[in-house]
């Protein structure tokens, strides 16, 4: 849901935004709306920043994750219901080569995509498949926290950025001294959060978390591009040691309205693919993807070729939200 003054409540169904029934909603009446809905303390942070992150439940409702901002002076915002239950792997319609990953012991998984393309679910999905099959110590840190994780086979901490620690590389940091198996970062923010992340990974724990990029090149260039000239040879190193796979995704609409799917790149680590990383051969890491199925890799134009294929969704939908439109064409043609 989007509030915007002078204009009706905005919907978001199955990826576009239609208006809801009613009139257009003026400043006052926004506010009326959505300032009973902060504590004392989050309006005075909205009052100072200028913007609010937050979730919060209202009884016979749910649970919404909430951005209040401002735009021409007045109060907007952004709302979003989140799911009392966790959703599968499967009910995600991710591919099987992901559920391999939360078998794994140690190392990082990366999910990557731009906002809104289902990064958070997928990494309570993961995590909650752990939770089920495991007997392990995780820890989340989250902003702010999505998903209530409750005990399965597993203990499960969630720290709240704000809430319960001051950012996220401190919280990784501290984390690393409460005996975790398990840690999901929501996302990378800052060098100092990837190299906590890095190190978690390489001593023995299995990291998940996200980034706001497009492909496994552009993610490792990401990762680089957030330390100085001087250090990057380091964590190179480093990534091409602790990285399991980069998963990037998009949502797309599917061909007959009812609901999206996930278009997904999948690299999965080897050794082709940590030497190529380790000798700063990123633009080659797509060559190795394409011809890396057995490994369960999958470039985004395989996987949009198998929904078109699938009748999931639409050849214009997929051409669309390609990266390299004459490998797609090639894929749909052979």
């Amino acid at each position: 849901m989007v509030f915007i003054a002078g204009s009706p409540v905005m919907l978001r169904v199955n990826g576009g935004l239609t208006p809801d029934v009613g009139l257009p909603l003026s400043g006052e009446n926004i506010r009326d709306i959505l300032l009973p809905l902060l504590t004392s303390a989050q309006l005075n942070e909205l009052q100072k920043e200028k913007c609010l992150d937050f979730c919060f439940v209202r009884s016979s409702i749910g649970r919404f994750r909430a951005n209040f901002h401002y735009q021409r002076g007045t109060l907007a915002a952004a709302l979003r219901v989140l799911p009392e239950q966790i959703p599968s792997l499967e009910s995600l319609h991710l591919p099987a080569a992901l559920a391999m990953l939360a078998e794994r012991r140690q190392g990082l998984v990366l999910l990557t995509g731009p906002t809104g393309c289902g990064k958070t679910s997928t990494l309570a999905a993961l995590v909650d498949r752990i939770n089920a099959q495991r007997h392990d110590h995780i820890i989340t840190i989250e902003d702010p926290i999505e998903y209530q994780h409750v005990n399965r086979n597993s203990l499960v901490e969630q720290i709240e950025l704000g809430h319960d620690t001051l950012s996220f590389g401190q919280a990784v940091r501290s984390v690393l001294r409460q005996d975790p198996d398990v840690i999901m970062i929501g996302e990378m923010r800052d060098s100092e959060t990837i190299a906590a992340a890095l190190t978690a990974a390489e001593t023995g724990h299995l990291v998940l978390s996200s980034l706001h990029t497009n492909d496994a090149a552009q993610t490792v260039s990401r990762i680089l591009d957030t330390f100085p000239t001087g250090y990057q040879s380091q964590i190179r190193q480093q990534l091409s040691l602790a990285l399991l796979a980069v998963i990037s995704q998009q949502l797309l609409s599917a061909e007959n309205g009812g609901g999206r799917y996930p278009a997904v790149e999948i690299l999965v680590a080897t050794g082709a693919t940590r030497n190529l990383i380790r000798r700063g051969d990123d633009h080659q890491l797509r060559a190795s993807i394409e011809t890396g199925r057995a490994d369960g890799m999958l470039t985004m134009e395989q996987s949009l070729t198998e929904l078109v294929r699938a009748g999931r969704i639409s050849r214009e939908t997929a051409f669309a939200h390609c990266y390299h439109p004459e490998d797609l064409r090639r894929h749909l043609v052979g």
